[in-house]
């Protein structure tokens, strides 16, 4: 319930979608619970056990009017939510109370439930996942040869293109994608156990029958939409699996992050700029500002999922034997703040990526400022044909390099080597002779033709297979 005068997480309040919301709400918990509790009887009736098809049916004809004040109630004086919950579900089904929860213990309902939304948490994310490709394969494609400065340790560097830079975002994002549908993939659902894995109990309902304990589990996990179980386990699934999960949520973090630490410097820059509403204002202070808020703010949600991989990691590699509890307060808020982040981040994202603004005049004027420097190789060769002298030539190139560059630090000038060229005779080389070799396109390389075989060998082909997936809008709250 929503209130002013009690905590309530900034995921839920401002970030995370209403879907994703829902995912990890108790309303969807509870009724995955029952929906568990209905496939437990029913697979338990097929097998032989004396359980009635009315019996059934009272379950059915409840299973998504939960009786949360009973449930809460029994649990304050219990101190056991599941068994509050079986306690309630039984007072909305007498004939069936008996039957409720046979040879089950706390984990049936709430391990299983946690690898049901996981599954559920994760193809949300990798709908999401694929709009953000698409929109940044778009935008790489529009952008493949406009030649931009490169860098490289944050120095200007030879010449690259926009839409080669936000290829190497993109391919980023598309390693995510892989690693987001390995662990997708094998998610299977924990099954019916028992107190330490061992099936036990199920073992003495059947009489022994180790083939129904088998297809007791088989039966389970297709009712639920599963095509199997874990072969083994303790009491829980292996907290193994969190860690993989939430790795692929920290690498959609990482992708994330330096993405948008690169579009905040290109805008303090003026190449480019994250969308800016109408009404938006940047600075409370300073009206003129248009701060990079979207991406700072997927940078500090980025930051929140990168550190919270240290949880499942923690839980793993302490859980004693075949399960303890101190597991649980800490998987209650690492696993779902885990995926409303991620949810955010990735809704960020695709408003970002669908507004970015590129300012082409500025990206051209940074480019020629510093192509004087980045054209001395080329300027080298040319002077040799003319009949220069390879050696001697570099080494005024250096010295005028180097006198052109202090000019530009200390002096404020703009960049004069190429004049300084000219006026060298050693060169045989007119100013405007050496002008043609400021052609910014001339120093991109294979820039254009990567960034147009990456989106087709691998990025048009991913997007197509999925197409339905497409088409998303961003959800922004605030």
């Amino acid at each position: 319930m929503l209130t002013r005068s009690s905590y309530q997480t900034p995921l839920t309040g401002r970030y995370a979608s209403e879907r994703m919301q829902y995912l990890f709400s108790p309303e969807h918990k509870f009724r995955s619970w029952r929906r568990l509790w209905i496939a437990l009887a029913e697979a338990e009736k097929e097998l032989g056990l004396p359980i009635t098809e009315e019996q059934i049916a009272e379950l059915r004809a409840h299973r998504d009017d939960i009786n949360y004040e009973d449930a809460e109630r029994r649990e304050r004086e219990v101190r056991h939510d599941v068994m509050s919950h079986v306690y309630a579900y039984g007072l909305q089904c007498p004939a069936a109370r008996g039957i409720l929860h046979l040879g089950a213990t706390s984990c049936y309902v709430g391990d299983n439930t946690d690898l049901i939304i996981m599954r559920e948490a994760l193809t949300l994310l990798r709908g999401k996942l694929l709009n953000v490709m698409k929109l940044l394969a778009d935008f790489s494609e529009r952008y493949r040869g406009l030649a931009t400065l490169a860098f490289t340790h944050l120095q200007p560097a030879q010449p690259t293109t926009v839409g080669k830079r936000a290829s190497l975002w993109l391919q980023d994002f598309l390693q995510d994608f892989r690693d987001l549908d390995y662990v997708l993939s094998g998610i299977r659902l924990l099954g019916s156990k028992g107190t330490t894995g061992t099936q036990a109990s199920f073992l003495e309902l059947f009489g022994g029958s180790q083939e129904s304990c088998r297809a007791l589990d088989q039966k389970i996990a297709e009712k639920m939409g599963f095509s199997s179980c874990y072969p083994v386990s303790g009491q829980t699934y292996s907290r193994k699996l969190d860690f993989r999960v939430l790795s692929v949520l920290s690498s959609i973090g990482q992708s994330a992050h330096k993405m948008t630490n690169d579009i905040r410097l290109l805008q303090q820059l003026k190449e480019l700029e994250e969308p800016f509403e109408k009404q938006q204002i940047g600075s409370s202070a300073m009206a003129y500002k248009r701060n990079p808020m979207r991406s700072e703010r997927i940078a500090s949600l980025s930051d929140f999922l990168m550190s919270n991989l240290m949880n499942p990691m923690l839980v793993a590699s302490t859980q004693c034997f075949e399960r303890t509890l101190d597991d649980s307060a800490n998987r209650r808020l690492s696993l779902p703040e885990g995926f409303l982040a991620a949810d955010a981040v990735l809704e960020l994202l695709m408003n970002v990526v669908d507004g970015i603004i590129v300012y082409p005049k500025v990206i051209e004027k940074h480019i020629l400022s510093e192509l004087p420097f980045l054209a001395t190789e080329n300027i080298l060769m040319d002077a040799v044909k003319a009949g220069g002298d390879r050696q001697e030539l570099h080494e005024k190139i250096r010295l005028l390099s180097m006198q052109a560059g202090r000019a530009v630090k200390e002096e404020g000038r703009e960049n004069d080597l190429l004049e300084r060229i000219a006026a060298d005779p050693a060169f045989r080389l007119s100013l405007s002779e050496l002008k043609k070799s400021l052609r910014p396109e001339r120093y991109i390389g294979r820039a254009p033709e990567q960034v147009e075989e990456f989106l087709r060998d691998f990025v048009r082909p991913l997007l197509e297979e999925n197409k339905e997936s497409l088409g998303m809008k961003a959800e922004i709250k605030l």
